[in-house]
């Protein structure tokens, strides 16, 4: 199930955004292109998990969490929500998926 493991990614992705000071630099050195990147990261994942029947909510909280992220605290708290709540999505869709 690629949904699965795009969710892990973009989880992997956000966590590490969300890490204060130093994800802030790491978006801000490259003129906010890891915010685009994520954007349609999110996107494609959202895609992929709506084909496959699968929960997109924590894709379209990434999606929020990308347009809204260029606001230095607010981006850093949604990056971490976001991370968490793709990362416990990947979770708990491969377990479903080692259950079938």
């Amino acid at each position: 199930m690629i949904s699965s493991f795009l969710k892990w990614v973009s989880g992997v992705g956000e966590a590490f955004l969300g890490i204060p000071v130093y994800g802030g630099l790491f978006v801000f050195s490259l003129g906010w292109t890891p915010l685009i990147a994520m954007l349609v990261l999110h996107i494609v994942t959202l895609i992929f998990s709506s084909k496959e029947n699968k929960r997109y909510y924590a894709s379209v909280f990434g999606i929020v969490t990308s347009i809204l992220a260029w606001i230095p605290i607010l981006g850093m708290f949604m990056h971490i929500i976001s991370g968490f709540l793709l990362i416990w999505d990947a979770y708990k869709s491969s377990k479903e998926k080692a259950l079938v």
